[in-house]
């Protein structure tokens, strides 16, 4: 009977020899149609062949002659207790035919008992994918949906229609299998398409709760996942384009979000402005500049863009940021502190401090903005329009033009307008054909600092760029 038997298991990693694969098909019953969850149909008795051991040699047995001959599986122990006698251990083999010349030959130099043992596999067993693989109609398996981007404790999918019937389902089964992380499980109901950049979810199983916390390059950021936009597969091109600032920066993101971009650049050393037109974001922006201790260096808003990057520029001269201080290393802290604790114990000897909080203090305030970050890639190539003229009311401040001058070439802002196209045989030519029209003025690849970067495919056939050029006194 166990010899019809060939292993099968789709959640295992493991690498196995032929010698030590069992012969049994391993596959969860499988149970179309259902419309909840009953997990109790998921169990599994398998009758397999074992050595019965004395216990005190199990271990020399398992490690010696019966090494090569033993039962693998995941999540399966190879030594098992007998049910028969505390004084026995039965050994799984994975030699499942009885008339096996090795067998044979094993148990002839053994003296050991075969005997049969029944493994028991429940539906706490079956990965995930086993699962839905038992479930979902045939016309459905050849890609379960068992991926999902998780933030906080969501996991967030994004069925395609065809498994819409069946979310619930899905959903169950991935909040069962990944208990570990995932409290709610969630799906995308559509588009981004409205002004606040967020979408409606449905809740497919677990908590009814949005509200999470999650972190991303080294600082941490908490919000309402169903108010606000969040991507996480974004993450490599936040640190990038962070990675590419100064610390002596000054950075105004127009589409801030909950601070991707600005709080890990206000973590960074940069002076931030910093504001996004959907009031949960802007409220959980706010949180995360004081979660991450950086509420003095990013300055939070709630405005539309245009309005933002207009005013900006004349924000940060009216009220400059400090110059960027170098933080004292743990060692000059360390010091300080016993310098400070040797003052309160005796005034009189406390020497005079070789630190300061402040290394650079001859440096000016940073009164000039040197980064535009748009990141609202449906609709940011619209708001170029905004910078028509931006620096003219700035050149009417005393000081202002002189301060541009002095700067030279770096004094203007570079732009990182984040956008899609649907054309990627002609992307730069779609890119820079819309961008300078809402400019009113050429973009061409010879501006200055002129960069068209690929960030992702989005969908067939719309890819997500970053156009990055530095405005000059024409642009402003």
């Amino acid at each position: 009977m166990l010899s019809r038997f060939c292993f099968k298991s789709f959640h295992s990693t493991a690498k196995m020899t032929a010698r030590h694969t069992p012969s049994i098909n391993l596959q969860p019953p499988v149970h179309r149609g259902l419309t909840e969850l009953d997990r109790s149909l998921f169990s599994v008795e398998v009758p397999v062949l074992a050595a019965r051991v004395p216990a005190a040699l199990a271990a020399e047995f398992r490690n010696g002659k019966g090494k090569n001959s033993l039962f693998f599986l995941p999540r399966t122990q190879a030594v098992v207790a007998d049910p028969e006698s505390p004084e026995y251990r039965r050994v799984l083999l994975a030699e499942q035919d009885r008339s096996s010349p090795s067998l044979q030959q094993l148990l002839a130099e053994t003296k050991f008992e075969l005997v049969e043992h029944t493994l028991n596999f429940d539906y706490d067993y079956w990965g995930a994918d086993e699962i839905l693989q038992a479930i979902l109609p045939e016309d459905l398996l050849d890609e379960s949906p068992t991926a999902f981007t998780l933030v906080g404790h969501i996991a967030h999918l994004n069925l395609r229609d065809a498994y819409l019937p069946h979310r619930h389902l899905i959903g169950q089964v991935i909040l069962d299998k990944n208990k570990k992380v995932v409290r709610t499980v969630v799906n995308k109901l559509d588009t981004i398409d409205n002004e606040f950049r967020n979408f409606r979810m449905e809740v497919l199983a677990g908590d009814h709760d949005f509200n999470v916390v999650t972190s991303e390059s080294n600082c941490t950021f908490a919000f309402d996942f169903s108010a606000v936009y969040w991507n996480s597969r974004l993450q490599g091109e936040h640190g990038k384009l962070v990675d590419s600032f100064s610390e002596h920066d000054v950075v105004c993101d127009a589409f801030a979000g909950v601070g991707p971009f600005a709080i890990p650049a206000g973590k960074k050393g940069c002076a931030v402005m910093a504001s996004d037109l959907n009031p949960a974001s802007a409220s959980a922006l706010k949180e995360n500049a004081r979660l991450n201790k950086v509420e003095n260096t990013v300055r939070t808003g709630n405005y539309d863009a245009r309005d933002f990057i207009r005013k900006s520029v004349l924000d940060v001269w009216n009220e400059p940021f400090a110059p960027y201080s170098k933080p004292l290393s743990s060692k000059a802290k360390s010091k300080l502190a016993r310098q400070a604790t040797k003052a309160a114990q005796d005034p009189s000897s406390a020497p005079t401090p070789t630190f300061t909080p402040d290394p650079t203090p001859s440096l000016p305030p940073r009164r000039l903005v040197n980064h535009f970050v748009m990141n609202l890639p449906a609709l940011a190539i619209e708001f170029l329009d905004a910078f028509k003229g931006l620096y003219r009311p700035l050149y009417e401040l005393e000081g202002a033009w002189e301060a541009v001058e002095e700067a030279g070439e770096a004094a203007l802002p570079m732009v990182h307008c984040y956008c899609f196209t649907k054309s990627p045989e002609t992307a730069e030519e779609d890119i820079l054909e819309r961008a300078s029209k809402a400019l009113g003025m050429p973009i061409t690849p010879q501006a200055k600092d002129y960069r068209l970067r690929f960030v992702r495919d989005v969908a067939p056939r719309k890819e997500m760029y970053c156009l990055e050029f530095r405005l000059s006194n024409e642009m402003v």
